[in-house]
């Protein structure tokens, strides 16, 4: 295998606000390069849509411009979205070019952004409809991970972990309702955090399974994603799943749970075993605020649980959106994505209920293990894939790429998938966090310690960001 290139990702939304602020840098400058660095790398799958140079430029002034400017937490710092999320005026395709509409609202979370100084880049690429986890399932160019040796990228925000993890913009808005925020994190060498489901408005978001989906983030640091999350999370009265923040962590033992390594899967990738094993004999040495325990935990119900994503009735709730687009122009519908939605059409209500059932017996197991830790530990993936052998085998690739995130939405658990060096021979090592619903920041703050950044708690009489009462229309 030849040598692994790697991210290079670009400023630290903290770079950037510092620059912004204190140094000789501004928005349009800031403007200019981001433009220039997606223009000379040319289309490789990255990017959809990007807002044309004299308008973002245009953007950036009138921000430089407002006499607030220099207040607004993120001021000039530039995002990318992946295209399943409403951007008024701007096409929403889905990477599904005969399903594209022109929304005329913004979906709040973007308009939070917008509203606190971030400047909108353009949309992402994704796995057609969010349905996948590879990044090949998209009628435009296939894009390849930042490791070279034609690697997917992962997906189905294939356009938004790349788009940090070339350095075009330091942080961008992603979904994940199976792994689809943190396989493409895992492949790139960057960080995807999953909130717990409901903190962050779907509304706007074109649902893939709309019981399950997230709005998540990618950045290059925790320290980012702390910034952003700030902005982004906030209740949304008219997104049903909508709910506040859970309590921060006590400031105790931190107690990790690790399944025992036979219980782990790697699909005969050695390398990545062993790079998985190394990285868990470092923990117990591992310095929290605190301190931290390490415990045994058995990751049987939560396999369990990954298992009725796909072999059960979750494949329908997908048709909610998508049945009577697939019923009147099924062949413009990638030949894979479509096989999956027709799969959803076999399942019966009775079905729906056995499998609902089942999946609360699960919960009830999983609830008595958060009840003695904190964080469970275990690899974002199991092994990677070259495009070729994705296409190959399209939907055995993507249901080892799923092994251990499948579960996560539907036992109601939040996660961040991290990077942790490399295999032996070059490719990335991701390891992922993830704890109960609403322990989001005793997982964020393990996230931290184990890359090493300084993690500060803030202060207990911190004001929480006001609510979303309604879709905010763009300016």
């Amino acid at each position: 295998m030849t040598k692994a290139a790697g991210p290079t990702t670009g400023p630290t939304v903290a770079e950037i606000l510092d620059s912004h602020l204190h140094g000789s840098g501004s928005p349009t400058r800031t403007a200019r390069a981001v433009l220039d660095a997606i223009e000379a790398r040319g289309d490789d799958g990255t990017w959809l849509s990007t807002v044309p140079r004299d308008e973002l430029i245009a953007a950036a002034a009138a921000l430089e411009n407002r006499s607030d400017a220099r207040d607004l937490p993120l001021y000039g710092v530039p995002f990318g979205v992946k295209d399943s999320i409403d951007v008024a005026g701007v096409p929403t395709t889905l990477s599904c070019p005969a399903y594209a509409y022109v929304p005329e609202t913004t979906a709040p979370v973007v308009q939070r952004l917008l509203d606190a100084g971030a400047l909108y880049v353009g949309k992402t690429n994704l796995d057609q409809f969010a349905t996948g986890l590879n990044g090949t399932r998209t009628p435009y160019t296939v894009p390849r991970g930042v490791y070279g040796n034609e690697m997917i990228s992962g997906g189905s925000s294939s356009g938004s972990a790349l788009a940090v993890a070339h350095g075009d913009v330091p942080f961008a808005v992603a979904t994940d309702t199976a792994g689809s925020g943190r396989v493409p994190a895992a492949l790139n060498g960057i960080i995807g955090y999953k909130p717990s489901r409901g903190l962050i408005s779907t509304t706007g978001l074109v649902p893939a399974c709309k019981s399950l989906d997230c709005i998540t983030a990618m950045t290059s640091t925790i320290a980012d994603m702390d910034v952003i999350m700030n902005v982004m999370i906030g209740r949304d009265d008219a997104d049903a799943w909508s709910r506040d923040r859970g309590a921060r962590h006590s400031g105790g033992t931190l107690t990790v749970g690790l399944p025992a390594p036979d219980e782990l899967e790697f699909f005969g990738d050695d390398a990545m075993r062993d790079a998985h094993l190394s990285f868990r004999a470092r923990l117990a040495h591992l310095a929290v605020p605190g301190g931290l325990e390490i415990v045994d935990v058995s990751l049987a119900p939560f396999l369990a649980a990954g298992e009725l994503l796909y072999s059960g009735p979750w494949v329908a709730e997908r048709l909610v959106e998508f049945a009577g687009f697939l019923a009147e122009r099924p062949d413009d519908i990638h030949p894979v994505v479509r096989e999956i939605l027709r799969g959803g059409e076999k399942y019966t209500a009775v079905d729906a209920f056995s499998a609902l059932q089942r999946l609360q017996e699960l919960r009830a197991e999983v609830g008595r293990v958060w009840q003695e830790v904190d964080v469970l530990v275990v690899p974002t993936i199991g092994r990677t894939f070259t495009v070729d052998e994705v296409l190959a085998e399209p939907i055995a690739t993507n249901t080892m790429l799923g092994h251990y995130t499948h579960f996560g939405n539907l036992l109601d658990l939040t996660g961040v998938a991290i990077p942790q060096g490399l295999t032996s021979d070059g490719r990335p090592h991701s390891a992922m966090l993830l704890g109960d619903a609403l322990t989001d920041d005793a997982v964020l703050l393990l996230a931290a310690a184990l890359l090493d950044e300084p993690r500060a708690r803030p202060a207990d009489d911190t004001p929480a960001r006001a609510p979303i009462t309604s879709a905010v229309p763009t300016p």
